[in-house]
Order: structure tokens, then sequence, then C-alpha cells
């Protein structure tokens, strides 16, 4: 009888090379995650926030919300300066040292806000201590996505950096998720009174046992083979490319991804706020029609990462932002109209939701091939936080604020759709086969 044909023989390297992988994915994950997470949750509980911090007895809801967003605003315009800074730290020292420093940041800043006495107790200074955690958050926001994209990127295995950059966008849907389904959980299950008095606090707390899980799965990452090849002495001095050609590329990212930040945060995370003021939802129903969208959103993001592998990035983040582009209005129109049935709402919103990830899969492996190691930090965080800051960040103020004077309930789509077609133009100038190539 002859004997078993032996099984493939599996390679020590190989092995060593996948585990690496697999931890930089989920070391890279782990902190989108949680950034997303209470990004989330201050959106979703805006309206609470602004009576608790932002509006003295006898003071405007409305002005206590536009209040509420304008800190949330600013703590996206602390993302480019915390791109920058930590950028440049990973791009020198190392992107893991480096993102172990940004989640510890990210993780007492966010604590703390569930600590906070409110404009009842300590007047004035609550608001003011509300917005300085906010910039800490931004500023460790602003380090978090370039640091992650690259080390997920620069680990990924040939022809997989969209899939593993894919990763990042889609632990933004999770962390947005879990912000929405906590926030709606505690709806549930706390009477009105309970989560104004207390329960908001919940959600902000829970980061501190996600962010020590965190902080555990960062320092067994290693550092990316890219880095170190970049930075080793037998290859001389590292080589940076020209401060002005760095920064054409950072107008160009940023420029390429305007129209994912601003329908993302539109359609995911200003959605309920508006719902509210605007069309008279219940909070609870402004909440279900987030976490459907945001399902949408998750659901079209590891797949589109995966298909721009093979058809490239330029295709499928087209096809994104032409959706968009095209079907904003009358999406957010199905919504709005009182007779429509509720499964059609629905629907509309799984599809707004699923066009923003069809830009958000391909989006970070698009980021990363546009800059060289020497800069990949610095480069892609800094084209993600400017984009954000100005488009994203700034969301929630801009639509609240032209609703109020304008008396337009379709500004949200308006908004989406004008930074997606600019987005296309951007996206035209990307070359067809840059996933094809290994990055510098």
């Amino acid at each position: 009888m002859l004997p078993p044909a032996p099984g493939p023989v599996r390679s020590p390297v190989a092995g060593a090379r996948r585990a690496r992988s697999r931890r930089a994915l989920l070391g890279g994950c782990v902190g989108n995650f949680i950034e997303w997470y209470e990004f989330g949750v201050y959106g979703y509980l805006a309206t609470v926030l602004a009576a608790h911090f932002f509006t003295p007895e006898g003071g405007s809801e409305v002005e206590g919300l536009v209040r509420t967003y304008a800190s949330f605003a600013l703590a996206f315009f602390f993302r480019p300066v915390g791109a920058a800074v930590f950028g440049r730290l990973g791009d020198r020292i190392g992107r893991r040292p480096t993102l172990v420093l940004v989640i510890c940041l990210m993780t007492g800043a966010t604590t703390l806000i569930g600590m906070l006495p409110t404009y009842a107790t300590i007047g004035a200074a609550a608001p003011w201590l509300l917005t300085l955690l906010r910039i800490v958050q931004g500023l460790s926001a602003g380090g978090e996505f370039g640091g992650a994209v690259a080390v997920m990127t620069e680990s990924a295995p040939p022809g997989r950096r969209g899939w593993y950059g894919a990763w990042q966008s889609f632990t933004v849907a999770l962390g947005l998720l879990a912000g929405a389904g906590t926030t709606a959980l505690l709806a549930t299950v706390l009477t009105p009174s309970e989560l104004n008095a207390w329960g908001w606090r919940v959600p902000f707390l829970l980061t501190l046992p996600l962010g020590l899980a965190a902080l555990w799965l960062r320092v067994r990452l290693d550092e990316t083979p890219a880095f170190v090849a970049a930075v080793s002495p037998a290859g001389g001095p590292p080589r940076r490319p020209p401060a002005g050609e760095t920064v054409r590329a950072v107008a160009l990212g940023a420029g390429r991804v305007m129209g994912w930040s601003a329908a993302g945060y539109t359609f995911l995370v200003v959605l309920p706020s508006y719902l509210q003021n605007t069309l008279n939802a219940t909070f609870q129903q402004a909440l279900v029609a987030t976490v459907l969208a945001n399902l949408g959103f998750a659901a079209t993001i590891l797949p589109a990462g995966a298909i721009s592998d093979r058809l490239g990035r330029r295709a499928v983040m087209l096809a994104g932002a032409l959706l968009v582009a095209v079907l904003a209005l009358p999406l957010l129109n199905l919504v709005q109209d009182p007779g429509t049935p509720a499964y059609a709402k629905g629907a509309a919103l799984l599809a707004a939701g699923a066009a923003v990830g069809l830009m958000a899969g391909p989006g970070p492996a698009m980021l990363s091939e546009m800059f060289p190691t020497t800069v990949r930090y610095t480069g892609l965080g800094l084209a993600y936080a400017l984009s954000n800051a100005v488009f994203s960040g700034c969301a929630g103020l801009i639509i609240t604020r032209a609703v109020a004077w304008t008396g337009n309930s379709d500004v949200p789509a308006y908004y989406a759709a004008t930074a997606c077609a600019v987005s296309v133009a951007a996206l035209l100038t990307l070359r067809g086969d840059d996933h094809e190539r290994t990055l510098r």
C-alpha cells in the first residue's frame, strides 16, 4: 500500500509573514474602531450634549446644537495638526511607537468626556473643558489614520492592499454602528430622564476597556518591513521627496476623498440630528435610520476594496462618487416624504450608505499608493485629515445652519452631491494601474 502523498510544505518564513500581516491588520483596525465609535456617539448624542454643555437656562436649542457641532468641527480642524505632528514622528521613529502613543491619548480624552461636570454644575467652564478634550481627540485621531493605513498596506501580501486597507474603513463602519447600537440600547432601556441625567456618560466611559485592549494589541505589533528597509543604514540615509511634490500629492489626495468625507458624515453621523430637528423624527427613529445607513456602508466596503485589487481604485471609487452625486437628492426626498413606506425609506438609507462604501473601501490603499514610505504616514494622514476637517467636521455645522437660514430641507443632499462631483474630477486623474505597482 502506497504511503499517503505528502501535503504542501508550509514555509516557516511564509507562516511568520502571514502572522505579522494579521497582527498588523488587527492592530491597525482597533484604534480606528475606537476613534469612530466615539465620534459616532458624540454625533448621535449631539442634542443631549447640547442641552448639558452648550445651552444655558433660557438658551435656544438650535443655538446649543450649533455650538455642539462647532466643538465637533473644531476637533476635526485639529486633525491635520495631529496628522502632521504624529505623521512626522511615525515617518522617523516608526509606525508602532507612534500608534501606541496615539491610542493612549485617544482613550484618555474620550473617557474623561464621560466624567465631565455639566454646565449646570460648573457653569461656563463645562463647554470649554469639553472642547479641550475634543481638541485632544482631534490631535490623536489625526495621527491614527495615517499610521493605521501605513501599517496595514505596508504589511499586506502582494495584490491585496485594497482588501487590507478596506479594513480601516470597515472598522469605521463597525465603530459607528457600535456607537449607534450602544446609544439606541441606552435609549431603549433607560427612560428619557435617566438618559439625560447620567445615561449619556456610559458610551464614553466604555472607551476605557476598549482602549486598554487596543493598547495590548499595539504593543505586540512588529515594525513594517517597508519602514525598516527605508530607514536601514545599509541603504544610506532615507531619501525624502521634495516638499512641493508631497504638498501637491496631499492636495490631490484630499480632493479624491472629499466626497467620501462629506457624504459619509452627512448620511452616517449627522443624519440623526437632522431627522429630529428638521423632520420631527423621534430619537429612536433617527437612530434606526442611521443604523440602516451604516449597515449599507459596511456591506460594500470590503467587497469594494477586494474588487479594487482587480479592477483598480479609480473605477470603484468613481462608481461610488457618481452614484452619490446623482442619487443623493432622490434618496433624501424618499426619506422626507411621509407617504413613503417604511421599507422604501430603509432601502433608500441602505443605498446611500452603500454608495459611500464604494469610495471608502479602496480609499485607504489609494492614498497609501500616492506617497513613498519616507513620507507615507504624514502624507496620507494629512490628505485624509484635511478632507475630513473641511467636509466632515463642518458637515453638521453647515447643514444645521443652512437649513435654518434657507428653510430648505434638501441641503444635506446638495452638500453631499456637490462634494462628490468635485471628487469625480480629482479621481479622473488617478492612474488605472496604480493598484498593480509596488509601494515606493
